[in-house]
């Protein structure tokens, strides 16, 4: 970042997240909503003091910002935004750069009720299609989907996992979830099988041995992280047309089988790493109607007489 009133300042509360233990998605997503505010008041209102130096921005100005997020992308994005600026600022009074918040009587954006779809088995056929072949690319992005349909785990679960802990011999997976919560979840033998192509590739790789991340870009050996993986999901669905390819799809697509096949609610929350009661109920929500109707069939109601 070239401001360098606000690249001093995000510098040091990115060491203050790491020592605090914040994953690397979380930290990217409140760095980025800073980074973004300094942007648009750059852009918007780049005489104000809150244009050069965090500690000057207004609760005016952020209130124009999020109006601008809820305008340009959707509320729920603003909410994201409105809980990493509560973050950022809270810290800046902490570190005594600011008397007071300008978070401060800012108010939060309602968001209603996002039905998001499951992934349905066509679409997931379709891009396991487009990966078919033997290019490193190819398998890998195989094996990639493959865990997601698979463990209906977070993109930045998959995506931060090391090669020691998947082992295949119990077709396992040790994942690292949010609130430093580690779970170890199974996977299927045709997921099993596309992992084993991957890793055997992988290490015909130069510096494979030395690489501890499972996934690795194509080019060198560098380190494939959730949001380059976010990207190639994209990309993905635009050569196979399924729209809207992300990684929590899936998760709520493992939500529904579960539910659809009688899976106990307690088990679903370990497998899925959750720890509130509501979001059994959330995930698969979309999908709701469709099971009702097959358990109105197998039970057969009215259908005796």
């Amino acid at each position: 970042m070239k401001n360098a009133g606000w690249a001093g300042l995000l510098r040091d509360w990115d060491r203050s997240l790491r020592a605090g233990n914040h994953p690397e998605t979380t930290r990217y997503n409140y760095l980025l909503a800073a980074v973004q505010l300094a942007g648009y008041l750059v852009a918007e209102d780049p005489d104000s003091g809150g244009a050069r130096d965090p500690g000057l921005v207004t609760r005016r100005q952020v209130v124009a910002f999020q109006a601008w997020m809820v305008e340009s992308r959707s509320a729920g994005t603003a909410l994201n935004k409105y809980k990493a600026l509560l973050r950022f600022f809270g810290w800046l009074v902490e570190e005594g750069e600011v008397a007071c918040s300008p978070m401060v009587g800012v108010p939060m954006p309602r968001v209603g009720q996002k039905l998001v779809p499951i992934m349905t088995g066509d679409e997931t056929r379709r891009l396991l299609a487009e990966c078919q072949g033997k290019e490193f690319a190819q398998v890998r992005d195989q094996a990639l989907i493959r865990m997601y349909c698979s463990t209906g785990a977070r993109l930045s679960e998959i995506g931060g996992l090391l090669v020691a802990d998947v082992d295949l011999d119990t077709e396992s997976v040790l994942l690292h979830g949010k609130g430093a919560k580690d779970r170890r979840v199974r996977f299927g033998p045709n997921t099993a099988r596309a992992l084993s192509r991957y890793l055997r590739l992988r290490g015909r790789r130069e510096g494979a041995a030395e690489m501890p991340q499972l996934w690795v870009s194509v080019r060198g050996m560098s380190p494939l992280r959730p949001a380059g993986i976010k990207v190639r999901l994209k990309r993905l669905g635009q050569a196979a047309g399924v729209e809207h390819v992300y990684a929590h799809r899936w998760r709520h697509s493992f939500a529904h089988e579960w539910k659809l096949l009688g899976g106990n609610e307690g088990d679903l929350m370990l497998l899925m790493g959750w720890s509130s009661d509501e979001m059994p109920r959330r995930y698969g929500l979309s999908a709701a109607a469709e099971r009702a109707q097959e358990l109105q069939l197998r039970f057969g109601i009215g259908e005796r007489f």
